[in-house]
């Protein structure tokens, strides 16, 4: 299969799933002017009737991505101007990372070693005016739940560890909210452990705290060995730069999850994810953007990047030989608009900060304009829950009688 090399330096295959960017390189370069914009509106959308803008990031942001090797992208989405609301642009950010060092490394080294890599992109979010930023899920360490092994248990850390304490300096510092998902342990309730999101505020105060709401027991995500469903329900946490909420990673397959965010006020769902090509890729593109879409609010999408080799091998009970890795994380972070806008995406391959400016008032031009909340028919969905809850539960079919009737 012939290969192109994107604008990242990455060899991508024509035809195949790849990040947008590389495909929006790939389509720039073999289409016609007038072709290619019009499939860029198709692939990305457009924001307000036009194509996304760039937004020039200050040098000291440019140059930390030079000197530490890490993608940066920004871009803008736009909202109608109105005449009884000032425009409430907020700047965004998501990372996504590989790990520091081998997982055979001591643990420590591992945490501190994705600490110390972490630090020049928050700093560069930071002297870029970022105000609310989120990492990739379980981003302290390697996502080695697909081992079972439970010595991995030990990165886990509370609430207040740590990590949050590494990230309440420098939120403090760049005035900026921070979402921090972390394996948590539950000092004050046996020491077990959650897939959890903490909230850390402008100030470096922790502001609270939502778990993962879905587990997935699918090919190698064997993380019901480690942790189970959340029971902080669909928490939305109100910062002085809008109302966020966080739908970790497995919980963006449930389309009632999304909705529960939205119910609850949401203005921007992070999704901090760790999922691999094989798996999930084609599904990448979709499903956040149409929770996006159906919920009238932002979604920044965050997945974690590199091949995770692991020193034991093991298996899922899926047929397949043992193996070390979990496959490839493939990155590709972006994010969505309610208006069906998405920006291109961070590299398959390398450590980046994705950065938008959003003008949080397109959430409720949006509601304006497609009605979905007037139009959902909730309370018929509530009773067709209620009762398909019970056991004595019956689907509403409706046979063709000629199916029943015996051939003459």
């Amino acid at each position: 299969m012939e290969k192109n090399i994107s604008e990242n330096g990455e060899a991508v295959a024509n035809g195949s799933i790849c990040g947008y960017d590389s495909l929006h390189q790939l389509l720039s370069e073999n289409l016609k002017p007038e072709l290619y914009q019009e499939v860029s509106r198709i692939l990305l959308g457009s924001n307000c009737g036009r194509p996304l803008e760039h937004i020039v990031l200050p040098d000291s942001a440019k140059s930390l991505s030079s000197k530490h090797g890490f993608d940066l992208q920004a871009v803008s989405f736009s909202a109608d101007e109105e005449q009884m609301r000032k425009p409430r642009v907020v700047r965004v950010g998501l990372i996504q990372n590989s790990i520091a060092l081998p997982t055979t490394a001591p643990f420590l080294d591992q945490t501190r070693g994705i600490h110390n890599k972490l630090k020049p992109i928050i700093e560069a979010a930071g002297v870029a005016g970022v105000n609310i930023l989120c990492l990739q899920e379980a981003w302290t360490m390697p996502f080695a739940f697909c081992t079972r092994e439970k010595k991995w248990c030990e990165f886990a850390e509370p609430v207040d560890g740590e990590s949050t304490k590494f990230l309440q300096e420098l939120a403090k510092n760049y005035n900026m909210v921070i979402v921090n998902p972390i394996l948590e342990r539950d000092m004050d309730h046996g020491e077990v452990l959650w897939n959890t999101a903490v909230i850390i505020g402008n100030n470096g105060n922790i502001i609270g705290k939502h778990r993962k709401n879905h587990i997935p027991r699918v090919g190698d995500f064997n993380e019901s060995t480690y942790y189970m469903e959340g029971d902080t329900g669909h928490p939305v946490f109100e910062t002085v730069f809008g109302k966020i909420a966080v739908n970790i990673c497995y919980g963006r397959h449930h389309p009632l999850n999304w909705l529960a965010f939205g119910l609850n006020g949401a203005e921007i769902v992070f999704n901090p994810s760790a999922t691999v090509g094989e798996l999930s890729e084609p599904m990448w593109p979709i499903e956040a953007r149409n929770a996006a879409i159906a919920n009238s609010y932002f979604v920044g999408s965050i997945n974690r990047v590199g091949t995770e080799v692991f020193p034991n091998a093991f298996t899922s009970g899926d047929g397949k030989p043992q193996h070390n890795d979990f496959g490839h994380f493939y990155g590709s972070s972006h994010f969505s608009a309610p208006d069906a806008s998405c920006t291109p995406s961070l590299s398959r391959y390398r450590d980046g900060l994705l950065i938008s400016d959003m003008d949080l008032n397109l959430c409720r031009q949006y509601k304006d304009k497609w009605g979905f909340r007037m139009t959902a028919r909730y309370e018929v969905y509530a009773d067709l829950l209620a009762k398909y809850l019970k056991p004595d539960f019956k689907p509403q079919i409706v046979s063709d009688p000629m199916l029943h009737k015996s051939s003459s």
